[in-house]
C-alpha cells in the first residue's frame, strides 16, 4: 500500500532474515533448555512469529520474512520469547531498530544484542498538544499568569492484552509542584479523542498597584510539562503506561503559543537494571526498502528504453542487458525487469532474446542454462511470480501430508537410529517419491501459459543450436522446472509459501533426499549413479532405473514446452490457500457489543470461504468463490477495531477483524485474487458498516443501496494486477544511479573496443559487449534517462525539506528532532502557531 506524497506515492518494503540466537540465559530450573521463538513487530504490533525452537539455548530458525508496510512506524522490533509450561511465551529480550537507522544495517548479517523487555519502554503513538500563556485578572486586580494546556487527540497507542481504554495525567514541573491533573478515560480506542484543557498557574503575586508590579516569579524556562498515557486497567497491578511526553515551556517563546505533535517516549528509568550480554543476541539480515514514485510521465524515457530490449539487435546493447551487467549480482537487475516485463506483456520476448544470445555463446551442451546469468535468473523470477498457484495445486497436498505424518525416510546407514528399520526406510522414501514424481508428471496441463511459451523458445533456441544431441531439448527445459522449480520447492516448502515455516530437522532431511531425487530423475542424465556422491542414494536410485520414468519426464516436458495457449483444467480438488484465526461480526447484527464479535478458525481453498468454531471442526457457514463481489478495507470508525476487511456476498457483507496489518493485507489481496473472475464483481462498495438503519459512510437508509466508493480491485486476476510498471521502473532507475561508475567504465570500455582491435584491456573483460558502438549508443540514452530522474529526485527533497514543519502531525517532535524545532522557530520571525 502506498502512501501519497505531494503527488508521490511512496511504498515500504522489508525483507528479513532471521538467523539465529546465541548465549540466551539458562531456565532457572533443573532442566535449563528453553523452547524459543522470535517474533518481527512493527513498533508494537506483531507481524510474524518463527517456529518454536526446543530445548536449545542457541536456537538456529534459518527463517525468511518478506512484507509490504501498509503504515506508517518508529520502530522494527524483534522479540526472543521462551515458551513456558502453559504454552505461554514469556519475552527474554528483544531487538529494536529505529526506521532511521534501518540503513546502517541494510543486507548485511548482524548480531543485534539483547536487551531486556520493560514494560515501561513499550511505547508506540503521538499525542497533540496545545499550550498557551496568558494573564488574568482576578475581581481583586491581581494579575496571575496561568498555562492553559490543551490535550487534543492521541493516535496510534498500543494496545495492552486486547484492549486500549486511555486516559492522560498532566503535571507542570517545577520547585514544589506535585499537581497532576487527569482527562476522562476513552474506552475501547487507541486513537482517543480529548479535547479537554487544564490550568496551571505559573507566577504568584505578592502586591499589585499601578506603578509597580512584583511578583515571586519562577523561571518560566526551567519549567516543563509532563504528559503521560495510560491505560485504565481492571487488574489489579494497576494502570498500564502507555508513553509519556516532556515539553519544556521555554517553547512557548515571545508568542505565548505553542501547538504541536509529540512522539509518546519511553519512561525515564523505567526499566530494571540489567546485564545486556546476559540475555544473549540475534543475527539478523534486514533489508528496508523505501521508493518514492513519481508520476508515470516521468518514466516514459527510461521505461521505453526497457521495453524496447527485445527489439535491440545484438541484445546485449540492450537497456535491460545492460543493466544485468553493471548489477553487482543479476539477481538485484532480474526481479524488477521480470515484473516491469510480465506487467507490459513482454517477458516472452525479452527472455526468447537473452536465451537465444546465450545459447549461442554456450560451447557444451551439457552446460546449457547452468550458470548464474542474467537469462537464468529472469527465467527463476518468471517461475516464482507466474508459477506459485501451479506450484500450490501440484506440491501442496503431498508436502503438507509428509509434514505432518513424520514417517521416518533416512536411508543412510551411519544415520539410521537403533529403533529404525532401513528397508522400511527406503520404501517409505520411494513411496513419497513416486507419489511427487506422479503429480508432477501429471500437472502439464496446468503449467501457465507464459512459462509454457517460455519453454518453447528455449527448447527451439537449444534443439537449433546442438543438432546432433536429441535429448537438449529435453534437458534445456528439465534445468528449469525440476532444477530450480520443483526441486528447491520441495527441499525449502517454506520459501515457496507451501509451509508457513521451515520444517523440522527429520521432515527436512526426508524432504532434501525426496528433492535430490526427483532432480536427477528430471535430468535424464545418462548415468545416473554417477550424479550420486552418496553410495546410498545411488543404490537408492536403481529403483527407479526403468524407462517408464525416463518416459514420464519427457512426455511431461513436450507438453509443456509446446508452444500455444492450454486452458486452465478445473480443479476438483479442494486447494487450501490459507487458514488462521481471526474474529468475526455476526451477520444481520445491528447492534453494538462483543457477543456479536467471535474468534473463529477461517479457510479458503479455491471453491469456498468458510469459518468454523475451531481448526477441523465442521464450517459454521460457506462462501462460494463465486460469491464473493468484492473484498475491502472497512473504515476503523465502524467499530472501533483496527484492521478490519469485508467480504462482500449478494445478501451482506461479512465484517471481519484479522490479527494485524500486514495479515488484514494478505487476506484482501488473497480473496481478491481468487475471486476477481467473478462475473458480478462489484464496481462500488460501502466503505463504512450498515449499522442502526443506515450507512455509516453516505447516510443512505436502504440496506441494498449501491456502493458510494469505487472498488479498489475491478480488473481480471493475472499477474499484470499484482504488479506496479511505475514502481518497478523506479527500482530500475536506483540501481543505475547506483551503479553509475560501471555505467561510465562500460562506456570507456566501448571507446577502447571501437578504436583497438587487439586483445582486450584487463579492467573491461568483465563486460560482454558484442557491438561497441550500439552499446555506447544505449548507454547514452540509460545516462540521460537517468540524470534526468535524479533531477527530478533532488528537487523534491530540497521541496520537502523547505516544506516540513517539525511538529506537524505528519512530523511530530522526537527525542532528536526537538532542537530542530527550537531552531526552525527561531529563523522565522514571523513564525506563529
Amino acid at each position: 500500500m502506498a502512501v501519497e506524497e505531494e503527488g508521490l506515492r511512496v511504498f515500504q518494503s522489508v525483507k528479513i532474515k532471521i538467523g539465529e540466537a546465541k548465549n540466551i540465559p539458562p531456565y532457572p530450573g533443573p532442566n535449563k533448555m528453553r523452547d524459543c521463538y522470535c517474533t518481527v513487530n512493527l513498533d508494537q504490533e506483531e507481524v510474524f512469529r518463527t517456529k518454536i525452537v526446543e530445548k536449545s539455548l542457541c536456537p538456529f530458525y534459518g527463517e525468511d520474512f518478506y512484507c509490504e508496510i501498509p503504515r506508517s512506524f518508529r520502530h522494527l522490533s524483534f522479540y526472543v520469547f521462551d515458551r513456558e509450561v502453559f504454552r505461554r511465551g514469556s519475552s527474554i529480550g528483544k531487538v529494536a531498530v529505529k526506521k532511521e537507522d534501518l540503513q546502517k544495517y541494510h543486507g548485511k548479517d548482524t548480531w543485534f544484542q539483547l536487551q531486556p523487555v520493560s514494560a515501561d519502554s513499550e511505547v508506540q503513538g503521538k499525542v497533540h498538544l496545545e499550550l498557551r500563556l496568558s494573564e488574568v485578572i482576578t475581581d481583586s486586580g491581581v494579575i496571575n499568569h496561568k498555562l492553559a494546556t490543551r490535550v487534543l487527540e492521541c493516535q496510534g497507542l498500543p494496545i495492552v492484552n486486547g484492549q486500549c481504554d486511555p486516559y492522560a495525567a498532566v503535571s507542570l514541573l517545577g520547585p514544589s509542584r506535585s499537581e497532576a491533573k487527569k482527562t476522562k478515560v476513552k474506552r475501547k480506542t487507541n486513537n482517543p479523542q480529548f479535547d479537554e484543557v487544564f490550568y496551571f498557574e505559573v507566577t504568584r503575586p505578592l502586591s499589585y498597584t499601578k506603578r509597580q508590579f512584583d511578583v515571586e516569579e519562577e523561571d518560566v524556562d526551567k519549567l516543563a510539562l509532563r504528559v503521560d498515557l495510560w491505560n485504565a486497567s481492571n487488574l489489579k497491578f494497576g494502570d498500564e503506561f502507555l508513553g509519556g511526553v516532556r515539553v519544556p515551556l521555554r517553547v512557548l517563546g515571545q508568542a505565548g503559543v505553542h501547538d504541536a505533535w509529540y512522539f509518546l517516549q519511553p519512561r525515564e528509568n523505567g526499566g530494571k537494571s540489567v546485564k545486556v550480554e546476559e540475555l544473549g543476541s540475534l543475527r539478523l539480515n534486514i533489508v528496508y526498502t523505501e521508493d518514492h514514485v513519481f508520476p508515470s510521465e516521468h518514466y516514459t524515457p527510461l521505461r521505453d528504453l526497457l521495453l524496447h530490449s527485445a527489439n535491440v539487435e545484438p541484445v546485449s546493447a540492450s537497456t535491460a542487458n545492460i543493466l544485468g551487467e553493471v548489477c553487482r549480482e543479476k539477481q538485484e537487475a532480474a526481479i524488477p525487469l521480470v515484473r516491469l516485463f510480465l506487467h507490459y506483456g513482454k517477458i516472452v520476448p525479452f527472455i526468447s532474446a537473452i536465451a537465444h544470445a546465450e545459447v549461442n555463446r554456450t560451447q557444451d551442451p551439457n552446460t546449457i542454462f547452468r550458470g548464474n546469468s542474467l537469462t537464468s535468473k529472469c527465467i527463476d523470477e518468471t517461475m516464482k511470480l507466474a508459477g506459485m498457484h501451479y506450484l500450490q495445486v501440484t506440491l501442496k497436498p503431498i508436502i503438507d501430508e509428509i509434514c505432518t505424518e513424520h514417517k521416518s525416510c533416512e536411508i543412510d546407514p551411519v544415520k539410521l537410529k537403533e529403533s529404525e528399520n532401513l528397508e522400511t526406510n527406503r520404501e517409505n522414501l520411494r513411496h513419497y517419491v513416486d507419489r511427487i514424481f506422479n503429480v508432477i508428471t501429471t500437472s502439464g496441463v496446468r503449467c501457465p501459459t507464459v512459462m509454457c511459451d517460455i519453454f518453447f523458445s528455449l527448447r527451439e533456441s537449444a534443439a537449433t543450436r546442438f543438432q546432433v544431441d536429441q535429448d537438449v531439448r529435453y534437458t534445456a527445459v528439465s534445468s528449469f522446472i525440476f532444477l530450480r522449480f520443483f526441486a528447491p520447492a520441495i527441499l525449502s516448502p517454506n520459501l515457496f509459501h507451501l509451509r508457513p515455516h521451515h520444517p523440522d530437522p527429520a521432515t527436512s532431511r526426508t524432504l532434501t533426499l525426496i528433492s535430490k531425487t526427483i532432480q536427477t530423475l528430471g535430468s535424464l542424465a545418462k548415468s545416473k549413479s554417477a550424479n550420486f556422491k552418496e553410495s546410498y542414494m545411488a543404490a537408492f536410485y536403481d529403483y527407479f532405473n526403468e524407462q517408464k520414468y525416463a518416459d514420464a519426464v519427457k512426455n511431461f516436458l513436450d507438453l509443456i514446452s509446446t508452444s500455444g495457449k492450454w486452458d486452465q483444467k478445473s480443479i476438483e480438488t479442494p486447494i487450501m490457500l490459507k487458514e488462521g484465526f481471526m474474529i468475526k461480526r455476526a451477520q444481520g447484527r445491528n447492534r453494538f457489543g462483543l457477543k456479536n464479535f467471535k474468534k473463529r478458525w477461517f479457510r479458503l481453498t479455491n471453491h469456498e470461504f468458510t469459518y468454523h468454531r475451531t481448526k477441523g471442526e465442521g464450517a459454521l457457514c460457506s462462501i462460494p468463490i463465486e460469491n464473493i463481489l468484492a473484498v475491502e478495507r472497512l473504515e476503523e470508525e465502524s467499530f472501533k477495531m483496527k484492521n478490519m476487511f469485508q467480504v462482500i456476498q449478494p445478501e451482506r457483507a461479512l465484517y471481519i477483524q484479522a490479527n494485524n496489518c500486514v495479515e488484514a493485507r494478505d487476506w484482501i489481496d488473497i480473496l481478491t485474487k481468487v475471486s476477481q473472475c467473478n462475473r458480478k464483481r462489484l464496481s462500488t462498495y460501502h466503505p463504512s458498516a450498515y449499522l442502526n438503519g443506515h450507512w455509516l459512510c453516505c447516510k443512505l437508509s436502504a440496506d441494498a443501496a449501491p456502493g458510494c466508493t469505487p472498488c479498489t480491485g475491478g480488473l481480471p486476476a493475472n499477474i499484470q494486477l499484482d504488479v506496479d510498471g511505475d514502481r518497478e521502473t523506479e527500482r530500475i532507475y536506483s540501481l543505475f544511479s547506483t551503479y553509475m561508475t560501471k555505467l561510465i567504465k562500460m562506456q570507456e570500455a566501448c571507446g577502447s573496443k571501437s578504436v583497438y582491435d587487439g586483445p582486450e584491456q584487463e579492467e573491461y573483460s568483465s563486460f560482454v559487449i558484442d557491438d561497441p558502438q550500439e552499446t555506447y549508443k544505449t548507454l547514452k540514452q540509460i545516462v540521460s534517462a537517468v540524470q534526468t530522474l535524479e533531477q527530478q529526485h533532488t528537487k523534491y527533497k530540497r521541496d520537502k525539506f523547505k516544506k516540513t514543519k517539525i511538529g506537524s502531525q505528519e512530523h511530530p517532535i522526537g527525542d532528536k528532532s526537538f532542537q530542530c524545532y527550537i531552531r526552525q522557530q527561531s529563523e522565522s520571525s514571523t513564525y506563529s502557531i
